[in-house]
């Protein structure tokens, strides 16, 4: 466990997966980041890549192979990525590939991923590095799940998310599989709010593909506005918890699950990203706690 602190926040990242765990907040001394009960949900803030989501019957085929992948990729739960690089205010995680890798995504890269603090806000920054000889593809997204019912009284029905403009958003529902559907549902119309209600993810995750608003915040009908998030790096957003519980996962995505009607080739792969031979990207995105 990693930890660096300003006079406002202090956070904590775990070493294996370089999964974010803690955003305290000193001012009001409160956890914002879910403590990844296993009863409820085990993890706090995976990091997502090379793909998101299940992938359909767990592989894919890549010029003629096939490779199997866990759900979400392989830096979640991994204990080979280490700490490069610590300052007063930034944490920096690294991850190269191996033989072990390449027998499960066919690329060669280096994968890292910085945590800087600057006031009351957390900046977690992506940098990839393609290290092979071809063309890579990947998808790249966070899954940062953040506490709500904060406050003795509170219920989930209180909580809301507010984009920073109205809009109309269609959700892409989940099959029992974890498969993207192809028929788009409609969500919201010219409005800013979506309600955390009880029931809201009983079907899984809301999947706003080609969101247009880039920030969103989490706020209570009581207590106002907790934290926002931007990403004007990222194409896509996924919010989801497990039904009823005290957190939500407000997930910027670069890349999407598999569809159900996919070919499992993984150059069919909705929503993949392509790096050049020695090509770096670098998407990035903030938390700010209010």
């Amino acid at each position: 466990m990693y930890t660096i602190e300003n006079d406002h926040l202090k956070i904590e990242v775990h070493e294996k997966g370089a999964e974010l765990c803690s955003i305290l907040n000193k001012k009001n001394n409160l956890e914002y980041i879910w403590q990844a009960d296993p009863a409820i949900w085990g993890s706090s803030a995976p990091n997502l890549f090379p793909v998101i989501g299940v992938l359909k019957d767990g592989f894919f085929k890549f010029e003629g192979e096939r490779y199997e992948m866990p759900k979400h990729g392989l830096i979640r739960n991994n204990p080979q990525i280490h700490l490069k690089e610590r300052s007063q205010n930034q944490l920096v995680f690294e991850y190269i590939y191996s033989t072990e890798t390449l027998k499960l995504y066919p690329f060669k890269f280096n994968f890292k991923i910085a945590f800087t603090l600057r006031e009351q806000k957390l900046e977690v920054s992506h940098h990839i590095i393609n290290l092979d000889s071809r063309e890579m593809l990947f998808s790249l997204g966070g899954h940062p799940a953040f506490n709500i019912q904060h406050l003795e009284g509170e219920k989930i029905s209180d909580y809301f998310l507010e984009f920073d403009h109205e809009l109309s958003l269609n959700t892409f529902p989940l099959n029992e599989a974890g498969l993207v559907k192809n028929e788009a549902q409609p969500f919201t119309e010219n409005d800013t709010k979506l309600w955390l209600t009880k029931n809201i993810f009983d079907h899984d995750a809301l999947i706003f593909k080609n969101i247009a608003s880039k920030k969103v915040s989490l706020n209570s009908k009581k207590y106002g506005k907790w934290l926002s998030l931007t990403y004007s790096d990222f194409k896509n957003l996924g919010v989801w918890a497990k039904p009823g519980a005290p957190y939500v996962c407000i997930e910027p995505w670069l890349g999407i699950a598999d569809t159900e009607d996919t070919d499992q080739n993984f150059k069919n792969k909705e929503g993949l990203l392509s790096l050049s031979p020695a090509g770096e990207y670098t998407a990035e995105y903030t938390i700010e706690i209010h």
